[in-house]
């Protein structure tokens, strides 16, 4: 068994925002990889999920209903509540500091600034569960460039073809993570 989380802010005015990159792939992969069931809210794990089969192994998607920087309430919720490790759960965030239309994928490590990860390093205990990183950068930084403000904007319409194609590429990476297959991942998408 597997756990995937997008992170994001719920409700509808961060819906399309670059903050929540996560939530949009993740929808994007219970569309388009397997038969997942539809979103239902888990109060008990603040979140809201959908289980599914990849090869006969259950999968369950997760998006905290908890906001970005209280992410790993649910994470570890999920985590204990499904008996997983957490090298078995993948994480698909932001990152602001990788360019729009590129993604990385790391097998564990520090949170890199980002609040969310941070969060479920907290409450995890840990640090080795593997992420999905999905570039949302400007082009070029303002000299006062706020990161916390840039992210909690939409995207521009000129964008939106940019971030369909990296959410595609960001689902396909997620199934061959899935299928344990992280280094090749690595190797074909970083």
């Amino acid at each position: 068994m597997k756990i995937i989380i997008g992170l994001g802010n719920p409700g509808e005015k961060y819906e399309n925002t670059r903050h929540n990159v996560g939530f949009l792939t993740i929808s994007d992969f219970r569309l388009k990889i397997s038969d997942f069931s539809d979103w239902k809210l888990n109060k008990k794990l603040n979140a809201e999920i959908s289980e599914g089969k990849i090869d006969d192994e259950k999968i369950v998607l997760l998006k905290p209903s908890t906001f970005m920087n209280n992410s790993g309430q649910a994470v570890a919720a999920a985590s204990r509540f499904y008996k997983i490790k957490p090298v078995e759960i993948l994480v698909i965030h932001d990152d602001i500091d990788l360019p729009l239309g590129k993604i990385r994928i790391k097998k564990d490590g520090s949170s890199g600034g980002h609040r969310g990860v941070e969060s479920i390093i907290a409450s995890l205990g840990a640090n080795n569960f593997p992420r999905l990183k999905i570039g949302v950068a400007p082009e070029k930084r303002p000299k006062n460039f706020d990161a916390a403000k840039f992210v909690l904007k939409k995207f521009a319409k000129t964008e939106e073809k940019t971030v369909g194609e990296i959410i595609k590429k960001a689902t396909e990476a997620a199934a061959m993570i899935l299928s344990g297959n992280i280094s090749q991942a690595m190797n074909q998408f970083n």
